[in-house]
């Protein structure tokens, strides 16, 4: 278990605005914005921005954006604002609470971008040659003859096209077995363990080649431009990456880099989507060691949401428009499907009858009833006002129990030691949920009623809203509309019961 630091930095990948924003997107997103409410309520603070940073942007540059602006009749800087608008909303929409949203066409990244590769030109990182290759335009990736089989690219199943031209490189050979090492050193640096396992296995089966860091001008003129040689611009994945330190710090003119929030003292989590493993675990950490600059604690990969057998993709035609599950399901719900039904770091099935069985069930039957009655009971029994806590025996004081060890039980989850398991911290606050469902049907508190055993009744009821308290202030990061309603419903004394949470859907 490592040591709990005192600041927490999360990021998001930056998202590649050619098109607008789907499910996959999202998916990252929420899990990001659960994780920095969590720690936020973890470490003491609002969204102030004293403990925990929480960065998401858009990836601006390269030849998708080129092409994807020519084909709208476009300039490409036209283009991407436009598109980054969607991104902006959609986060606006979904309750995403980032403290910052960094874009790659702003001044402040590009300057970062210019001064690493300056520092790494000048230390002979970078170095100018020959390079000839097959090169994949959607991934914007070059790739060996070896791993192109038929001339198709391993990872997108499109045609690549052979290029002969002069660019530049990073040295990014030079720093294999380092990278090892750390891996070594550091078994949670890539998480969930197959990743890691993918990781380890590639740099120790396989001679890391040199990094095009480049591309000509004259083949693709929508980049940052090289320092030191005008006539190139940056390959945009050297680019984005930078985009988590240039947000966050600048480099002092003894080519330090000086940042409140990417240093030793804070804990360092960067969520990804399984496709850009090799990019954030391989390229990513080599470009930190060359620059002197501490590594990340935790790379985090999930899975991808998936249409049937198919991956959810743009270019594909089967992406699922977040605001339209939303408007029809709300954020919550939306929110608590994509966390819920499957552990994160492995591939989901998005279907509308998945979402469906998951409202009806957890929702409506489990936290939408108990919340319901209980307050019903509050009503009934004793004129709204909540009841004082009784001594609890028995099945009660287990219950109880279970209270009290339920937010280290999620926090526990939560954290790298418990792999990020979203799914599984929401299964313990169920678990509680199932629990006094349980109660209320064995207990049958309308007999208590009947039978004038007050005492025993105010203890019964005392109990169920101490457990949606307990309940709704660990969902809070989870669903945070609904842990707001219900604090609203419960009051501190008195009940304001509303309509049913979940109405089921038939």
């Amino acid at each position: 278990m490592r040591q709990k630091k005192n600041k927490f930095y999360i990021t998001t990948p930056i998202y590649y605005v050619n098109a607008s924003p789907h499910i996959g997107h999202s998916y990252t997103n929420i899990a990001a914005d659960t994780l920095a409410r969590a720690m936020r309520h973890s470490l003491g603070e609002k969204i102030t921005g004293e403990k925990v940073w929480f960065l998401t942007g858009s990836d601006e540059h390269g030849q998708k954006i080129q092409r994807a602006a020519d084909e709208a009749k476009m300039s490409p800087q036209e283009f991407v604002d436009k598109v980054v608008v969607q991104f902006k909303a959609l986060w606006g929409e979904l309750g995403i609470s980032n403290n910052d949203f960094i874009r790659t066409t702003e001044e402040r990244h590009r300057r970062t971008v210019e001064r690493v590769l300056s520092i790494l030109f000048a230390r002979g990182d970078i170095y100018r040659s020959q390079y000839e290759g097959l090169y994949c335009t959607p991934c914007e990736t070059f790739w060996l003859e070896s791993q192109a089989a038929g001339q198709i690219c391993p990872e997108c199943k499109r045609p690549v096209e052979k290029i002969a031209e002069t660019s530049y490189f990073f040295r990014m050979s030079a720093y294999q077995q380092r990278l090892i090492d750390h891996l070594k050193a550091s078994p949670r640096f890539v998480e969930p363990r197959i990743r890691y396992n993918e990781v380890f296995s590639f740099l120790t089966m396989n001679t890391l080649t040199d990094l095009c860091i480049s591309r000509p001008k004259g083949r693709l003129s929508w980049g940052i431009p090289l320092p030191f040689d005008p006539d190139h611009v940056t390959y945009v994945w050297f680019d984005a990456l930078i985009n988590y330190i240039s947000a966050v710090g600048t480099f002092g003119e003894d080519d330090q880099y000086r940042s409140s929030w990417w240093n030793p003292e804070t804990e360092i989590v960067q969520l990804i989507g399984k496709d850009i493993v090799r990019h954030h675990a391989v390229y990513w950490p080599i470009m930190l060691m060359a620059l002197g600059i501490n590594l990340p604690d935790t790379i985090v990969a999930h899975g991808w949401w998936m249409i049937g057998e198919d991956k959810m993709s743009k270019s594909r035609g089967n992406a699922v428009s977040p605001s339209a599950v939303v408007e029809k399901f709300g954020i919550d719900v939306y929110r608590y499907f994509l966390l819920r039904d499957v552990p994160f770091g492995t591939d989901g099935n998005f279907s509308e009858e998945a979402l469906v069985r998951r409202f009806n069930g957890d929702l409506a039957n489990d936290l939408g009833n108990l919340v319901y009655r209980t307050l019903t009971m509050v009503e009934k029994y004793f004129q709204g006002v909540v009841p004082p806590a009784g001594i609890p025996a028995g099945r009660a004081a287990e219950i109880y129990e279970k209270l009290r060890l339920l937010p280290g039980a999620v926090s526990e989850r939560l954290s790298c030691d418990g792999d990020f398991n979203f799914s599984a911290a929401l299964e313990k606050i169920w678990e509680v949920i199932a629990y006094a469902n349980k109660y209320v049907e064995e207990t049958k508190p309308w007999n208590l009623a009947k039978e004038n055993k007050t005492e025993e009744l105010k203890s019964f009821i005392r109990l169920l809203v101490d457990v949606i308290r307990a309940a709704s202030a660990e969902l809070e990061p989870f669903m945070p509309a609904t842990a707001a309603s219900i604090k609203e419903q419960l009051g501190a004394d008195t009940v304001r019961k509303g309509k049913p949470l979940f109405p089921r859907i038939i």
